[in-house]
């Protein structure tokens, strides 16, 4: 079993405080995050483009995986994941997580490579933990 651990300290009230955020690993390290960072465009971060992060690096892990078990080495897979925050009665629900893959994948076929995707997208651990449609839109270059 793996355990990660992060930080969050907000003070102050919600649209007016701030916060900062740090993970065990030190690459968040009293990272600011607040009402401007989620909902405009101030500098910082927010949960939300940090699971997007997380999904992204999940999904294209667990491809990666899926690819070498087939016999498969890419030579690229990038993914961009685009996760949705929508008004849920008072407060927020994130509604979506899109998956945008562009894979470069030798000696793959496209069918073959729509099936690792496909799993690799229902399987990794991120994904798994969203309660969200999940989409997934890959191409594989040829």
């Amino acid at each position: 079993m793996t355990v990660r651990k992060a930080r969050a300290v907000w003070q102050g009230a919600g649209k007016g405080g701030a916060g900062k955020l740090w993970t065990d690993s030190g690459v968040l390290d009293s990272t600011a995050y607040s009402f401007g960072t989620r909902f405009e465009n101030e500098k910082g971060t927010n949960p939300e483009e940090l699971l997007a992060a997380a999904h992204a690096g999940c999904f294209s892990m667990a491809l990666a995986f899926q690819l070498q078990a087939a016999g498969f080495t890419p030579t690229e897979l990038s993914t961009e994941a685009a996760v949705t925050l929508v008004q849920d009665g008072p407060g927020f629900k994130i509604s979506k997580s899109a998956l945008t893959l562009k894979a470069q994948v030798p000696g793959i076929d496209q069918g073959q490579f729509d099936e690792l995707a496909k799993a690799a997208k229902e399987g990794c651990p991120v994904s798994k933990l969203f309660n969200s449609e999940i989409t997934l839109d890959a191409t594989l270059a040829s």
